[in-house]
């Protein structure tokens, strides 16, 4: 299958698995990057500007390591630069680190930044769903913290996991966003970006 971004280039500013899966899911190819910044150093009360305020400072961050002006000519395809960022929020607190959501719901709150290198457009926006679980044995509980791969994930919710997704109960939003890209935001800031 051809890569839906034959006229343009994609940078994806992220270390995710499941954001990496999901944009090639969606058909484009892309060339990684990581921003590298300390994210406990931006603070907002409000989640939304919390993760929006977060995804811009990964996209600043990687555009003042790409010091080429390559992205900028005129002539070339245009490139554009993905920057995500989720946190989960359990009780109205926004949780940065692993909580038990058993029998409990959690809300995620993700955006999406799109740069557009080239001409120096930069959309941005957020969405929120939330999920809903049952009781999650402690045994359930203790695998996923000894496997730890959970504790590397926004509020240690990682919807898609094997041992997290019998119990998951109902999802209002889409999973693609609570796994931290939602495609058709994605897809939307893509087209506003060009």
């Amino acid at each position: 299958m051809a890569p839906k971004n034959l006229t343009f280039k994609i940078i994806l500013g992220s270390s995710s698995m499941a954001r990496r899966k999901i944009l090639a899911d969606m058909g484009y190819e892309f060339a990684l990057m990581t921003a590298d910044i300390d994210e406990k150093s931006i603070r907002k009360d409000n989640a939304e500007e919390l993760v929006v305020a977060l995804a811009e400072a990964k996209a600043d961050a990687i555009m003042s390591r790409l010091k080429t002006t390559d992205h900028l000519k005129e002539n070339t395809h245009p490139t554009l630069l993905i920057t995500a960022d989720t946190v989960a929020l359990y009780q109205g607190i926004i949780r940065e680190k692993p909580s038990s959501y058993s029998g409990g719901q959690a809300t995620v709150v993700g955006s999406v930044v799109v740069t557009n290198l080239t001409k120096g457009i930069r959309k941005g926006a957020w969405e929120r769903s939330e999920v809903y679980f049952h009781d999650i044995p402690d045994e359930v509980i203790d695998s996923l913290i000894e496997e730890g791969i959970i504790l590397n994930v926004a509020g240690g919710l990682m919807l898609e996991h094997p041992l997290t997704l019998p119990f998951v109960d109902t999802v209002i939003g889409t999973a693609d966003s609570v796994m931290g890209l939602p495609r058709s935001l994605t897809e939307k800031l893509i087209q506003e970006a060009l």
